[in-house]
């Protein structure tokens, strides 16, 4: 269990993971018992899907268009039994985010919500192109009165630049990781911090069938990373890692 105080603007994780099980309940008006029980076989229903129709040369279609609410139940499982994990995740956050945040591939809004209640902060862009995800979060920033501070989009244009980056359970899904890092690279500005992980495994039990876990692919992104990002430290014990641009 973490020994770290909890961050005062983001108490609402520690409560209710800013009130996500109520969101859902309202975004998709599942019975609340019914709800309960799509929570127990969330990852199992994920992972078959991924292995009957995910492959890597349509890994973007998967995302956007097959995927459907499997992610959804999936990520909202993970971020209401992994507190303390995740609670680190959004320390961090307060700790390094400052001005314009990019939340890239930003999910169900944790941190998207974390990076905009955080004082330094003044504008938070979720980006995702999970179409239920972002209509899920725009509903989450609706409910807690968070419009003018975070804007929702499915891309992101090559002339935007900002302060902060996040992203959180992305690398691994990306067939070309090492590409992204060189986008962010090309976006963040001269002092500003990345936040982000990665999992670059399918899991013991092939549990996660999308993942990426090329040996050459991944000796690339560390490449890429070690080349063009100084690491941070920071005292939690998670895998997340803080990087500074160089």
């Amino acid at each position: 269990m973490s020994t770290f105080p909890i961050v005062p603007h983001l108490n609402g994780y520690w409560q209710d993971a800013f009130n996500l099980k109520q969101h859902l309940h309202q975004f998709s008006e599942i019975d609340l018992d019914l709800l309960e029980l799509k929570f127990t076989t969330a990852l199992q229903d994920l992972a078959a899907l991924g292995r009957r129709d995910f492959d890597w040369e349509n890994a973007t279609e998967f995302y956007r268009d097959r995927v459907g609410e499997a992610y959804l139940f999936e990520l909202a499982t993970w971020h209401l039994t992994s507190t303390d994990y995740i609670g680190d995740t959004l320390r961090l956050i307060a700790d390094n985010a400052r001005g314009r945040v990019l939340d890239f591939g930003g999910g169900i809004g944790t941190h998207a919500i974390a990076s905009a209640l955080c004082p330094d902060v003044t504008h938070v862009v979720y980006c995702d192109i999970n179409p239920i995800n972002y209509n899920f979060v725009k509903h989450r920033i609706g409910q807690l009165g968070l419009e003018s501070k975070i804007t929702c989009c499915t891309s992101i244009a090559p002339t935007e630049t900002f302060d902060t980056i996040t992203c959180f359970d992305v690398m691994e899904h990306l067939p070309a990781p090492s590409e992204q890092l060189l986008q962010f690279h090309k976006i963040l500005k001269t002092d500003g911090k990345m936040v982000t992980n990665w999992y670059f495994s399918k899991g013991s039990n092939q549990e996660f069938p999308f993942h990426l876990d090329d040996p050459k692919t991944i000796d690339l992104f560390f490449r890429i990373l070690q080349s063009n990002f100084l690491e941070v430290f920071h005292p939690y014990f998670i895998t997340t890692r803080c990087y500074q641009k160089m």
